[in-house]
């Protein structure tokens, strides 16, 4: 009997003890996924932070690259940065330097957090791979692997606010003396699927992504492989308790976008040209062919290539640079350390070079 009551009682203690752990996991299950979708929304918040912050301060160097890479090659207006900065500010005045930037901002600031996300959740589907493949756990990713990472991050998030890109591209070049005004982001996109189609929101859009991939690509991966580098190495005394100062964020930020935008520039000036092709106006700002007031007519991304380089040589594919690179580098360097500063804020545990 006793035998049988000690049974017993460890069955009890048994079935209490599953019991209990099988309640710890129901309580986890459930808080799980709250804690998961808390974490995904403080990275967004975190990269379109970013992305507005850094983008807003560069505004006027944003405004005046564009409207270099499109003028009219027999009209010229803007000659170089400093002298475009102050027709701008001559002709415009100080809303004349922001001007799109409001639009620019609609756009940057989901595309810079769907970008942030994308990379860490490519980084770690990427890595997870690398791991099984290699079979070995404490692998970490490559400056390759990371390339990759960063170039899925860049084609999902320009592919999913590329409209309001293109809009932003025709707000920005558009002055007090266009024949014809958007009102704004909405009035232009309205009228752009009015008069053009839905398929005119997207012009533009595959030179967009073969550049996204070296640009966005190569901005995480040598900002991320810098880091690394300099955490391991820690040459000149840069590194303090295995962490980065600010200072030295911002200069590797700088590095990763020089070397980002050189590389994919002239695919950045075709893709401004196409999104210019079925404006009515767009002719008193840039031609296709070479006369002041011929229409402009680009046929795909190879004939706009052909075209420019034809009529106005190999350089103007590189028109906006100087003013593109002034703005790029701190743009990027201050989007990264922003993006790291608002997470540490935020309390988000994972960092984009995991």
């Amino acid at each position: 009997m006793a035998s049988e009551d000690v049974k017993t009682s460890e069955s009890a203690v048994t079935t209490i003890v599953n019991l209990a752990e099988e309640a710890k996991l129901a309580r986890e299950g459930v808080k799980a996924p709250s804690h998961a979708i808390l974490s995904i929304c403080k990275s967004l918040v975190a990269g379109g932070v970013a992305g507005g912050v850094s983008r807003t301060a560069v505004a006027p160097l944003e405004r005046l690259k564009i409207l270099l890479q499109v003028q009219n090659p027999h009209n010229i207006k803007y000659n170089g940065t400093i002298q475009g900065l102050k027709y701008i500010w001559r002709t415009e005045g100080f809303r004349g330097l922001f001007k799109g930037n409001g639009t620019n901002c609609a756009r940057i600031v989901p595309n810079s957090a769907v970008k942030f996300f994308s990379y860490e959740q490519a980084s770690k589907g990427i890595l997870s791979l690398y791991q099984q493949q290699t079979g070995n756990e404490d692998a970490q990713l490559t400056p390759l692997l990371r390339l990759g990472a960063g170039a899925c991050a860049g084609i999902i998030a320009m592919s999913a606010t590329y409209p309001m890109d293109m809009v932003r591209g025709r707000l920005t070049v558009q002055t007090d003396k266009s024949p014809y005004q958007y009102r704004g982001m909405f009035h232009a996109l309205s009228t752009v699927l009015r008069q053009e189609g839905p398929r005119a929101l997207y012009k533009g859009w595959l030179p967009s992504v073969i550049g996204v991939v070296p640009y966005v690509g190569l901005n995480f991966a040598v900002y991320e492989s810098l880091k690394d580098w300099l955490v391991k190495a820690r040459p000149f005394g840069l590194v303090e308790d295995s962490e980065l100062s600010v200072t030295t964020r911002l200069a590797c930020g700088a590095a990763a976008g020089t070397i980002g935008q050189t590389v994919a520039y002239p695919l950045d000036v075709i893709r401004r040209r196409m999104q210019m092709v079925g404006w009515k106006d767009a002719a008193s700002i840039v031609t296709g062919d070479g006369r002041s007031k011929a229409p402009l007519e680009y046929n795909g991304m190879i004939d706009t290539f052909r075209k420019t380089v034809r009529h106005e040589g190999f350089g103007a594919l590189y028109k906006g640079l100087v003013p593109n690179s002034v703005k790029v580098v701190p743009s990027i360097a201050i989007a990264f350390v922003t993006y790291e500063m608002v997470k540490d804020i935020l309390g988000v545990e994972i960092r984009i070079s995991d």
